[in-house]
């Protein structure tokens, strides 16, 4: 490690993306641990593991003795454990997956992405005398803002469909998802995923620095529910350091859930790292599960269903009919569908939800298909649904990699 940071030091080492690694495999390029030194691999997806540690001004001093309840912009936060008596000021814990009890399909991933753009929150805080102060606020006046992923950067993931004729609202498909074996959802990165390229943990490890959602921040340890087959990242970063590009609400069947964008470079130390880092997504197994429980599985297919497929979507304005409601703007999960048909490119996330539901073919993107069988069965089905971006993910670790090149980000 030491003697690959002395090469960038001095402009002589060579840094590459997975996915400028991938495409050279691809191209049958050979790449030997003489061509390359530093690999940056991302993924972009939702993290339900998200929550943010927060010191907030409220009042003056003395006015009230200790938070019992906080909401900021109606979503339920935990104060403590601190109790800053009579500071006039609050320890909290946000939830990435907490709902906003006074604003509609809104929770802590939205809360999160307005905070880095600079918008204004109301903090509202009730006493233990049952007293309410509220205050409004920007990251700037926020003394500690920390992000901790419990359960971030999954070595990829599960793909989803429903057997039954009944839709079945989750967390794991944009809307509730309709059967029989008509709708597919799944999540993961594939072959530029992190863990995917690193699964034995050779380099992945605690104190290892990563780029969280566009912030330095550092590995504390494997995450919660971790495991060898399916290892996972427990992280932490400063808040105010984040870009509100790789972080936000994402709105599922069961309310909004959280997205989170990881980059962890990999030095090429050694020959075996080098050959985990030429995995591609023909060679990582995706589980295909009943959309009513994780612990059903279906069939086992792979990560090639992000081969040949597009990151966004393109419009055909002509083809609109004006419905109303129009289903785009309603689902999408990011609210990247606006009024006037277009899509704002900075919020999109690539899901083709929009795609989906649209009767006219306004928006329209290749999400692609998936094979397999089931009950004797070949199942044929359009993805519908993709709960993980490529295209942030291969973002993200171009700029892990610019970074490593200006000497801003020290292996």
């Amino acid at each position: 490690m030491k003697d690959i940071q002395e090469k960038l030091d001095s402009n002589d080492a060579v840094v590459l993306t997975a996915e400028e690694l991938k495409t050279k495999l691809r191209n049958n390029e050979e790449v030997t641990v003489d061509d390359v030194d530093v690999v940056t691999c991302g993924t972009s997806g939702i993290m339900s593991g998200t929550a943010a540690l927060f010191h907030m001004p409220v009042s003056e001093p003395g006015k009230f003795n200790k938070a019992k309840e906080v909401y900021i912009n109606g979503i339920p936060a935990y104060p403590g454990p601190c109790p800053n008596e009579l500071l006039g000021s609050v320890d909290v814990m946000l939830y990435g997956t907490n709902h906003s009890e006074t604003i509609d399909n809104y929770g802590g991933g939205f809360l999160l992405k307005d905070l880095i753009m600079g918008k204004s929150v109301e903090v509202k805080v009730i006493d233990i005398e049952d007293n309410e102060f509220t205050k409004t606020i920007t990251l700037d006046e926020i003394g500690t803002a920390r992000l901790f992923g419990t359960r971030m950067a999954f070595k990829n993931y599960n793909s989803f469909t429903n057997p039954d004729s009944h839709a079945q609202k989750s967390i794991f498909n944009a809307s509730p998802m309709e059967g029989p074996f008509n709708s597919y959802s799944f999540s993961g990165c594939g072959d530029v995923n992190p863990l995917a390229n690193d699964p034995n943990q050779d380099v992945i490890k605690p104190g290892l620095k990563v780029l969280l959602n566009g912030a330095e921040g550092i590995i504390i340890d494997n995450g919660t529910r971790s495991s060898s087959d399916k290892p996972n990242l427990l992280l932490t970063a400063n808040i105010k350091d984040m870009d509100p590009h790789y972080v936000g609400g994402y709105k599922t069947g069961m309310g909004p859930e959280v997205f989170d964008s990881v980059a962890i470079p990999i030095p090429v130390l050694n020959e075996d790292i080098l050959n985990n880092l030429k995995v591609l997504n023909k060679d990582i197994p995706l589980p295909v599960c009943d959309i009513h429980g994780r612990h059903l599985p279906i069939a086992t297919i792979d990560y090639s269903v992000w081969d040949n497929t597009d990151y966004r979507p393109t419009t055909n304005p002509e083809n609109c009919f004006e419905c109303i409601p129009c289903l785009p703007e309603i689902y999408c999960p990011v609210n990247a569908f606006k009024k006037d048909k277009t899509v704002d490119t900075d919020l999109c996330y690539g899901c083709g939800y929009c795609a989906t539901v649209c009767p006219r073919g306004v928006p329209i993107i290749n999400t692609g298909v998936v094979s397999f069988e089931s009950g004797d069965k070949l199942r044929k089905i359009p993805v519908t649904c993709r709960q993980s971006d490529k295209k942030r993910a291969i973002e993200i670790a171009n700029d892990l990699k610019e970074a490593i090149l200006d000497g801003s980000f020290k292996l």
